[in-house]
């Protein structure tokens, strides 16, 4: 019944998001939480990206229904502590990789889903990052236990999410919308809203995860959340197949928003996975959990608001064209200092462990 239940979340997201390309979003992008967010940090001036700027109303959407329904259920629950700087960082990485590639895990799935098979190596380099990060889960890799807080910390990404509403329906002149590109292509605010809400509601009850499905398939041999990417993928296909047949396209060539740059797709993707598995989880899951009061997961969305402003003001995102020089640099920088961290981070806790006695498993 539980399996039955994650993949009918992945059924809801997987058809919303073909629902909202039939609306006016950009193709292969009807969610893509890296991209939202970089849309959103464009609107409100981090980077200068014309064609990336505008406050997309599905993120806004996202934390208010996951809000909503984590405070109805009694499971929000004001929290943080738990290395927030070093979170940050990560999150700042995340982002590099994600931009590299063009999109988050749950926009890999939808490109596959639309026949973009640039994905596929991207989904190789997200796996291929997501096992190097469980090495160091299991040899004893902790960003440490979070603590309960007082419950302003968890009212704050809500009440951002609505003066971020307040702006996107008023229009204000410090706001840039673009005119052209991706950032111009959106399906109409309420729709966009409505779809949000709702995604955010089935993501908070179903504990969605585009990292926690891989990772517990290898680490733990569990196969739940898993099952929920597969839902995604399945039923992205065939809300493709009934709001936009005439735009699937299967290959690699001439995929919208996307290059086909295979080392890199593979490289970047491979830094969001090992940066999202020593995270806790994907964006996605990053953006959800800040909805329920965790403020680490609040800092993780600063982390990725601050790497979409830096890549796109200092070239590190890739284009239809490729990747540029700076953004390669940028992912083998971002391994390099993600792994720093993992090691440094798994060397202090097994030194920890070795003085109390306790062995690291």
């Amino acid at each position: 019944m539980n399996k039955l239940k994650i993949v009918a979340a992945g059924a809801i997201i997987g058809i919303l998001a073909a629902a909202l390309v039939k609306f006016g979003n950009p193709l292969n992008m009807g969610l893509c939480v890296a991209c939202f967010l970089r849309d959103t940090a464009g609107a409100l001036g981090l980077h200068q990206a014309s064609t990336v700027q505008y406050i997309r109303p599905e993120i806004i959407g996202f934390i208010l229904g996951a809000f909503v329904i984590a405070f109805g259920t009694k499971e929000f629950k004001a929290r943080g502590g738990s290395s927030p700087l070093i979170r940050l960082v990560i999150g700042f990485f995340v982002m590099i990789g994600a931009l590299v590639f063009l999109g988050c895990p749950l926009r890999m799935i939808l490109r596959l889903a639309n026949g973009d098979l640039n994905a596929l190596t991207g989904l190789l380099g997200f796996i291929a990052g997501i096992i190097i990060g469980i090495q160091f889960l299991k040899s004893g890799f902790s960003l440490g236990r979070s603590y309960g807080q007082s419950n302003l910390n968890g009212y704050i990404m809500p009440v951002i999410a609505l003066i971020l509403l307040f702006f996107v329906v008023i229009h204000p002149s410090f706001i840039n919308f673009s005119q052209k590109g991706p950032g111009a292509a959106h399906a109409p605010l309420l729709i966009s809203l409505l779809v949000g809400l709702i995604v955010g509601v089935v993501a908070q009850r179903s504990r969605f995860c585009t990292v926690g499905g891989i990772r517990d398939a290898f680490l733990i041999k569990d196969f739940h959340l898993l099952s929920g990417l597969i839902g995604i993928f399945v039923f992205a296909m065939i809300g493709n197949l009934i709001f936009n047949p005439s735009l699937i396209k299967i290959g690699f060539i001439g995929q919208p928003i996307a290059h086909t740059d295979f080392l890199w797709n593979f490289l970047g993707m491979t830094l969001t996975g090992l940066g999202s598995v020593l995270l806790g989880g994907c964006p996605f899951r990053q953006t959800i959990l800040a909805s329920e009061g965790d403020s680490d997961a609040a800092f993780t969305i600063l982390g990725l608001f601050a790497g979409a402003a830096f890549a796109h003001n200092f070239g590190l995102a890739a284009s239809p064209k490729g990747v540029s020089l700076s953004g390669q640099v940028a992912v083998i920088i971002g391994l390099v200092v993600v792994l720093t961290i993992a090691l440094f981070v798994t060397w202090q806790n097994i030194n920890a462990s070795r003085k109390v006695g306790v062995p690291v498993e």
